[in-house]
């Protein structure tokens, strides 16, 4: 039904909140560069018109940093659209603070806490293999 996937992938070590806040930030991430991902407006019986929300499913994976390393190496080989967040972010305040956090980082060996991926099935397929939904 859909040309591409979305997937979240986030780190299993991290406290609940952490996880959902970086599922959060991730998907905006996805939404803002992907446009064409949104569905149409939410309008109530009353007229009251809400926001969009991704109109394809988004799978969630728990994930080892090294999950998360391998699979941004294929999202940069398969050129796929992706969203990063580095753990250094968690100690920043504000979002260009959070780019100079991520400018930092070892390109080889970053700290991911959470990377969201929108590709083909094949593509994301890879990049997820050996990884499970988030439970």
């Amino acid at each position: 039904m859909f040309d591409t996937r979305i997937a979240i992938l986030v780190r299993d070590d991290l406290p609940m909140w952490q996880r959902l806040n970086v599922t959060a930030f991730l998907a905006t991430g996805i939404a803002g560069a992907a446009p064409d991902a949104m569905g149409a407006p939410y309008v109530d019986a009353t007229g009251h018109r809400y926001a969009s929300l991704c109109g394809q499913p988004i799978l969630i994976f728990a994930s080892s940093l090294e999950g998360l390393q391998a699979a941004r190496r294929i999202g940069v080989e398969r050129d796929m659209l992706m969203a990063p967040y580095v753990f250094p972010m968690f100690s920043t305040g504000h979002d260009e603070a959070n780019r100079q956090a991520f400018l930092a980082e070892d390109v080889d060996n970053m700290d991911l806490v959470g990377l969201a991926l929108r590709g083909s099935k094949k593509a994301i397929d890879k990049a997820t293999k050996g990884l499970r939904l988030h439970p």
